[in-house]
């Protein structure tokens, strides 16, 4: 399905079964440009769905009065991420002493509340859309064990779900400590992913030095 059918099925949804008036509005409203292009972009591209995203989430703060977060993440259980796009004028440029300190206990307040807080700058979404799909990724899979093929081996397997959390480019040396296995053992591996289009070279040509997630 093409990101504007999945994107306007989702929102749909998420108007249709909000029952709180305050957040059905907002819904109602439509989502924020930053926003839909990180969807458009970074999230959908990645994940290729919207389950467990909900938008324009509501929170309450120690005042009793209530924030919204742009996207929060709930795959279940206590699982709480929450996910902002900051935009650069209101959040850097023309950021007052009192907004700066609101900013700051807001997400003081979540991590409090044990939420995983992910703050996006909406200016890597334009420019660097695909590091900021690696960031996702790793995101995703602190709640839950993101799908690797079943025909990988338990090594295989475990080597791609390091290659996402790390989020830059790893040398083997870095993988023999976290599987525990030889330095022959984990080139092989790496150079295995690497033919099965899983993994890519990120530096070296006659000698593979660093490698990384192929996106």
């Amino acid at each position: 399905m093409k990101f504007d059918q999945a994107y306007q099925q989702w929102m749909q949804s998420m108007i249709e079964h909000e029952s709180n008036h305050r957040r059905r509005e907002l819904l109602e409203k439509g989502l924020g440009h930053g926003t839909v292009e990180f969807l458009r972009s970074v999230w959908f591209p990645t994940i290729g769905n919207f389950d467990h995203l909900h938008p324009e989430w509501e929170v309450q703060d120690f005042h009793n009065g209530f924030r919204y977060i742009d996207l929060a993440y709930m795959p279940g259980g206590d699982s709480k991420g929450g996910i902002e796009i900051q935009g650069y004028g209101p959040h850097a440029r023309d950021l007052d002493v009192r907004r700066f300190k609101d900013l700051c206990w807001r997400h003081s307040l979540l991590a409090l509340d044990n939420w995983v807080f992910l703050p996006i700058a909406y200016l890597s979404i334009v420019d660097e859309p695909k590091r900021c799909q690696q960031l996702v990724l790793s995101f995703v899979g602190k709640f839950i064990a993101t799908d690797v093929p079943e025909s990988l081996s338990w090594l295989e397997a475990e080597t791609i779900r390091y290659a996402r959390r790390v989020l830059r480019p790893f040398i083997p040396a870095e993988l023999v400590a976290h599987l525990r296995i030889s330095d022959q053992y984990a080139r092989r591996l790496l150079i295995k992913l690497v033919d099965s289009q899983l993994l890519v070279v990120a530096s070296g040509k006659q000698r593979y030095r660093t490698y990384m997630l192929r996106l």
